[in-house]
C-alpha cells in the first residue's frame, strides 16, 4: 500500500482567547493516498475553508500536525512556506483567479517561471499542458474571451504546471453550470488517477459526489459520520437526520431540509427519486436495492 501523500493528525484552529475564543476546526485527522480524491462537504461556517487553508500551508494550525509526503509542513518556518506552496501544492479557486492582462498561456507559464523554469521552457510546458486539457486553440486568448469552463481548465493547468503532489480545490464548480461542472470534475479525476496526484475538494455541490473516492461531512469544525446524514429527495441538499423533517413511505424513512420540501414530496412522491449510488453513500438505501419510490 502506498504511503499517504497527505497526513493530518489532531489538527485544530482557534481564534481569540478566553470568552472570545472561537474554535473553527476541532481535532481533525485525515489521510489522503496518492491518486485519491477526497470531497469535504458541510454547511457554511463549518470550517471547510479554514481546513483547506491549513492543508495548503496558507494558515498555520493552532495544534496538531500536517505532513506532506512525510515532511511536517505545519512546523516549517514562515520564510520557507512560499516555496513549498509554489512547488508542492496546486490550488484551484472558485473564481479562477486568472490575471486578466495575461493570456491563457501566460497565466500558466508565469507560475512555472516563478518556480525557476526559464521563459521559453516554461511557455512550452504551459502550452503542452493546456493542449492536453483541450485548450490548444485558446493559448493566446485573454480570460475575458474564455468561457467559464475554459477558465477553470486554465486554472487547473496552472495548478499542475509545477507537478504538485497535492491539488486543493475550493468550490471548483461554483461558477459553472451543471454540465460543465461535471466535465471539469471528470477531468480532475482523470488527472488524479493517471498521474497519482492526491486531490482534496471543498464544495457545496451535491452533483459531484460521484467523482470522489470519499465524501466527508464537516460541521462545527469536526468530521461527522456520513451515516448520520441523508439526502433530501426534493432539493438534493444533505441534511443531518436528527435535525431534519421526516416522512415515511412504504416503510422507508425520508429526510428533508424544510417542511416545504417534505410537503412537496408527500403531495407527489413519484416525482422524486434518490439515485441508488447517492442513497447508498449516506446509508439511505443499500446499493443495488430497489428504491421504494419505484414500487
Amino acid at each position: 500500500m502506498n504511503a499517504a501523500t497527505l497526513q493530518i493528525t489532531h489538527v485544530s484552529k482557534r481564534y481569540g482567547s478566553g470568552t472570545t475564543e472561537v474554535i473553527a476546526v476541532k481535532d481533525v485527522s485525515l489521510s489522503v493516498a496518492p491518486g485519491e480524491i477526497v470531497l469535504i462537504m458541510g454547511p457554511s461556517g463549518s470550517g471547510k475553508t479554514t481546513l483547506l487553508s491549513m492543508l495548503g500551508a496558507l494558515l498555520r494550525p493552532s495544534t496538531g500536525e500536517i505532513r506532506l509526503n512525510g515532511d511536517v509542513v505545519s512546523a516549517l518556518k514562515e520564510n520557507r512556506l512560499p516555496e513549498i506552496r509554489l512547488r508542492k501544492f496546486g490550488f484551484v479557486f472558485q473564481d479562477f483567479n486568472l490575471l486578466s492582462a495575461l493570456s491563457a498561456l501566460e497565466n500558466v507559464a508565469i507560475v512555472a517561471e516563478l518556480a525557476g523554469v526559464k521563459g521559453s521552457a516554461a511557455r512550452r510546458k504551459a502550452a503542452d499542458l493546456l493542449a492536453s486539457l483541450g485548450l490548444g486553440e485558446r493559448l493566446n486568448f485573454l480570460p475575458e474571451k474564455l468561457s467559464g469552463g475554459e477558465k477553470q481548465r486554465v486554472a487547473i493547468a496552472r495548478a499542475l504546471v509545477n507537478d504538485p503532489a497535492l491539488i486543493l480545490a475550493d468550490e471548483p464548480t461554483a461558477n459553472l453550470d451543471s454540465k460543465i461542472g461535471h466535465e471539469i470534475m471528470r477531468l480532475l479525476r482523470g488527472i488524479a488517477k493517471e498521474q497519482g496526484r492526491s486531490v482534496v475538494i471543498v464544495s457545496h455541490d451535491q452533483r459531484i459526489k460521484d467523482i470522489a473516492d470519499r465524501v466527508l461531512w464537516l460541521e462545527d469544525g469536526q468530521f461527522k459520520e456520513m451515516v448520520t446524514m441523508a439526502t433530501d429527495p426534493v432539493c438534493g441538499m444533505t441534511v443531518e437526520r436528527e435535525r431534519a423533517f421526516q416522512a415515511e413511505l412504504n416503510g422507508q424513512a425520508y429526510y428533508f431540509c424544510a417542511a416545504g420540501c417534505r410537503d412537496e414530496f408527500l403531495s407527489d412522491p413519484a416525482r422524486f427519486r434518490i439515485p441508488a449510488s447517492v442513497a447508498a453513500l449516506f446509508g439511505d438505501l443499500p446499493a443495488g436495492e430497489p428504491n421504494p419510490l419505484d414500487q
